[in-house]
């Protein structure tokens, strides 16, 4: 039943959900969502622990870190609301570019904080959880920014559906992405088994869901989940691979922040929407830029062809 209800709300708001952002909350579930969102925020309030981090560089490239190393930088209940926090301080963030998804203390993040699941048992409340997060991981991936998940050591369970939520994933060696849920008597419940289907096709997702296979970096870019493998190696320090990050997501933010933002809805668009509905949005995101300063500038230095 939520999975037709998404659907079919995806298809109404549609336009909504991929020109300004809705405000907290209404992306995928829209305004009747509301009371039921409250609800669980005063439940989620309840199982603190852990944070999440936000930095903005200059580049116009943020950095989101994951952040209880104590357990595997698993999401307590607050971590989920400032998770749904820090999207809405992305959203408006007019200059960014980019984002980085990282785990903090050398691992990415192993999903739900075991007390909140065994404290959220009751289905219903279950439900309401669920929808929280697919609601905050929707709007994560229909940023404005192109996003990037960086996978050092393990992304499980609710974390390797995390890293399906960005546009793209590097892998450091040794690490894994491993979609665990069947072990725990679950399906996917954050959008992640919808999204990966887009990203590896209907086979490969069933292999890695019903068979919780272990996806190393070799195997990750065999089937298109890894787009690389980044630092660090013997000798490298640990933040290497946040630079090497840095370093390969700009060879996509590189320009006008209004440019690669245009290149972003038009993609999303073009990926959610229908056809007829895919190139509205695109003769409207056109005209945003052309004749803009970037355009204008172009056309002085006669750079289409260099």
């Amino acid at each position: 039943m939520v999975l037709r209800c998404v659907g079919r709300h995806l298809l109404t708001t549609a336009h909504n959900a991929l020109g300004r952002p809705s405000r907290r909350g209404g992306a995928v579930y829209g305004s009747a969502y509301a009371v039921q969102q409250e609800e669980i925020r005063q439940k989620l309030q309840g199982f603190p622990g852990g944070s999440i981090n936000l930095v903005k560089l200059e580049s116009g490239i943020a950095v989101m870190t994951i952040s209880n190393p104590a357990r595997m930088n698993a999401f307590s209940g607050t971590m989920m609301l400032e998770l749904q926090d820090r999207v809405s301080e992305l959203e408006e963030w007019t200059e960014g570019k980019g984002l980085i998804v990282r785990g903090d203390a050398a691992t990415f993040c192993s999903g739900s904080d075991l007390n909140a699941v065994q404290a959220i048992s009751d289905p219903q409340e279950g439900m309401k959880m669920c929808m929280f997060m697919q609601n905050a991981l929707t709007r994560l991936l229909r940023l404005p920014l192109i996003s990037v998940a960086l996978v050092e050591g393990r992304a499980l369970g609710g974390g390797a559906e995390l890293t399906t939520s960005c546009d793209f994933r590097l892998m450091t060696v040794g690490s894994e992405i491993r979609f665990v849920h069947k072990h725990m008597g679950l399906v996917p419940g954050w959008g992640g088994a919808a999204r990966l289907v887009r990203i590896v096709g209907s086979q490969n997702a069933l292999k890695l869901l019903a068979g919780a296979q272990k996806v190393d970096p070799a195997y990750g870019e065999q089937i298109g989940l890894s787009d690389g493998v980044v630092g660090p190696r013997e000798g490298e320090a640990a933040e290497a691979a946040l630079g090497e990050a840095e370093q390969w997501l700009s060879n996509f933010t590189r320009g006008p922040a209004s440019v690669i933002r245009a290149v972003k809805k038009v993609v999303l668009s073009g990926r959610e929407l229908p056809l007829e509905d895919a190139l509205r949005t695109e003769r409207d995101v056109f005209g945003t830029v052309w004749g803009g300063p970037a355009n204008l500038d172009a056309l002085a230095r006669k750079s289409k062809h260099k």
